[in-house]
């Protein structure tokens, strides 16, 4: 018989958080799988457990290479448990090419539930919660993440992302420019842990505010895109604002992306417009 690959949730800040079952498998499991080892001997002695099984590392710089070795593993009959820093594995989180390996190999997969950032940061920021989206985290380049957050400035759900703290003001920029000074959100600073905030306001207000430095571990909810129709713009004025994008520099592509946004149109109505212009003037100079 094949093993069983745990996937159990670790306390995002309060280690009273954690769920009676996680010490249970952490004293039973045959491997745990741990993104720190350093972090997992403390959360043991916290939770008072002496973990049987054999202890080794997988975090973003092994997993590839370690994924077969847990397999294996797994295959010949072991339980695995998979640990993360904080929160669920493969929720960016190492784990997600584990579960994949475990699923083709017909392995069986569960999970210990426990606190989620995510989760917990959407029900305190004071926004919708009947519909959202987790992004992740945005790129760490200015221009990819202005075209990732202009990808989804027409979105109409709660958008919840992650961040490191030193680049915190950098994506509250960001976001003021694809969604808007005005749009809000919430930045949620330390969830469960002493020094817990949450800091809520527009995202132009929100970006100045952590200008001064913020500190950390951030989850940021941002509120969805007003519902409104379509804005009534004629194909040249649609013309007139993606030529204005691309002479500050911005690629077509993302030009045109971000007109459709701005004016809730399909992309598809602004690229045929860019489209009949280019052809019409070519018409014109032959």
């Amino acid at each position: 018989m094949t093993g069983t690959l745990v996937l159990a949730g670790t306390p995002i800040g309060d280690t009273a958080d954690a769920p009676p079952r996680l010490a249970e498998e952490l004293a039973g499991a045959d491997v745990v799988a741990a993104e720190d080892t350093r972090r997992l001997r403390r959360l043991t002695q916290a939770l008072g457990v002496t973990p049987k099984g054999r202890i080794v590392s997988y975090f973003e710089g092994n997993e590839s290479a370690r994924t077969p070795e847990l397999v294996e593993e797994l295959v010949n009959g072991a339980r695995v448990l998979l640990v993360t820093d904080a929160g669920m594995p493969s929720v960016s989180d190492p784990g997600y090419r584990l579960v994949a390996a475990a699923v083709e190999k017909d392995i069986r997969v569960t999970a210990v539930p426990g606190p989620s950032a995510v989760l917990t940061a959407l029900a305190l920021s004071g926004l919708p919660v009947d519909r959202f989206c987790f992004e992740g985290f945005l790129p760490r380049k200015a221009g990819e993440r202005l075209t990732r957050l202009r990808d989804v400035a027409a979105e109409r759900r709660t958008l919840v992302y992650f961040e490191a703290p030193h680049r915190l003001d950098d994506t509250l920029a960001a976001m003021a420019e694809a969604f808007g000074a005005e749009r809000r959100a919430a930045v949620c600073r330390e969830l469960t842990k002493t020094y817990e905030e949450v800091r809520r306001g527009g995202l132009g207000e929100l970006a100045q505010w952590a200008a001064q430095g913020v500190r950390g571990e951030i989850t940021v909810v941002v509120e969805g895109a007003p519902e409104k129709g379509p804005e009534e713009l004629d194909a040249g004025e649609l013309v007139r604002r993606v030529r204005v994008r691309e002479e500050a520099g911005e690629r077509r592509k993302e030009a045109i992306a971000a007109v459709a946004a701005e004016a809730g149109l399909p992309k598809r109505t602004v690229f045929d417009a860019v489209v009949a212009a280019k052809n019409a003037a070519a018409a014109s100079g032959s």
